[in-house]
């Protein structure tokens, strides 16, 4: 009998979006086929250090630190195929089939790319997005530079510094007023899940926001607001990915903020979108120019603005690790599209694997 697929399901991590990890992370943990998988949660605090714990549900629901666990490190050394316990001798651990990891750590140290070097590193699978496509869709200015050379359309925004708004505010106050119209969104260029972000709709606002978004990250992106429909759509696969049917976001604030998408239950969605069969079939096509514009790889969630009275599509942005949550659009937009969440979490343990074993084709030596 072949040996399972052993999954070490990292969750929780150092980012304003430790406690959307936890939601995500118990579905998976509850999703995965145990006779397909063995799988081992390795929890990350706060602080970022990371505890193979014997209670995942009580960890998911006090803390990865009031659950305790062993104290284990993932080294940056091939010969290693896992966690190793810190206080063990460092023994890797023994296990004869195929081992893979899955992060499902949002946002800042598990979104950006940083986790994925760690993991390339130590050469070994991991599902999602490599170190470039994570570090890229993560920061929204960057990533809208690269949208628009693919041929896609970016609403209008600015970028600055956090230490530029600090010493010079006045200067950035006038320049968002020169090249913006007002409502604005004011958001850290490196995060998710709306934490820091601010719609503003006086220039006598946009200090506090500026001050807000500047606690979460080096670079503040400003957006003009745009009057539209907000549309979603997943994207599955790595050289030749597919694209799910779209679905839209009916907010039941007044913009889709962290509280609306994860505590109010005020929010709606409608999947599949209220949309001619032009719009679905143009909305799939951009999902997937966007997702090969950054060399996206096993899955990402690609946001969109509709515009109201125009149609005109604006890409918005690229989640490379979407939310995994029992609300999340992520796998509601594949099983309105045929594939269950079960079988979801299979494809994409298959393309982390199908995707190592393509980059370990490439020479190392000449």
């Amino acid at each position: 009998m072949c040996a399972k697929t052993r999954v070490y399901l990292l969750f929780g991590g150092r980012s304003g979006e430790h406690e959307v990890s936890l939601m995500s992370a118990r579905n998976v943990l509850e999703a995965l086929d145990r006779s397909k998988y063995e799988v081992i949660p390795v929890g990350i605090t706060k602080e970022g250090r990371w505890l193979q714990v014997g209670d995942p549900l009580r960890a998911l629901t006090e803390g990865v630190a009031a659950a305790g666990g062993r104290p284990v490190g993932l080294l940056g050394d091939p010969s290693y195929s896992g966690p190793v316990p810190l206080s063990d001798g460092l023994r890797p651990a023994a296990h004869d089939g195929p081992v893979v990891f899955f992060p499902v750590l949002h946002g800042t140290y598990g979104e950006d790319g940083t986790i994925q070097g760690l993991l390339e590193m130590a050469n070994v699978p991991y599902v999602g997005c490599g170190v470039l496509a994570s570090s890229v869709a993560m920061d929204k200015g960057v990533a809208k530079a690269l949208f628009r050379q693919a041929g896609l359309e970016v609403g209008p925004y600015r970028v600055y510094l956090r230490r530029d708004w600090e010493r010079h505010p006045e200067q950035i106050r006038a320049d968002v007023s020169a090249h913006l119209r007002y409502p604005v969104f004011v958001k850290p260029a490196n995060l998710g899940s709306s934490v820091g972000i601010t719609k503003v709709k006086r220039p006598e606002d946009l200090d506090r926001a500026m001050d807000e978004a500047a606690r979460f990250d080096r670079r503040i992106i400003v957006e003009q607001g745009i009057d539209a429909r907000e549309i979603e759509v997943a994207v599955l696969g790595n050289d030749d990915p597919i694209a799910s049917v779209p679905g839209e976001i009916l907010p039941g604030a007044e913009f889709y903020d962290y509280t609306d998408k994860y505590f109010s239950g005020a929010s709606q969605t409608r999947i599949p979108a209220d949309l001619s069969d032009d719009l679905v079939e143009e909305f799939r096509r951009q999902a997937v120019v966007a997702f090969k514009a950054i060399d996206g790889s096993g899955m990402a969630r690609v946001d969109f603005f509709l515009e109201r009275g125009t149609n005109r599509i604006f890409i918005n942005e690229v989640n490379t690790i979407p939310g995994f949550t029992n609300i999340s659009m992520y796998p509601k937009l594949w099983e309105a599209s045929g594939i269950g969440y079960g079988e979801l979490l299979d494809r994409l343990i298959q393309l982390a694997l199908e995707r190592h074993a393509d980059k370990n084709r490439n020479a190392t030596s000449v």
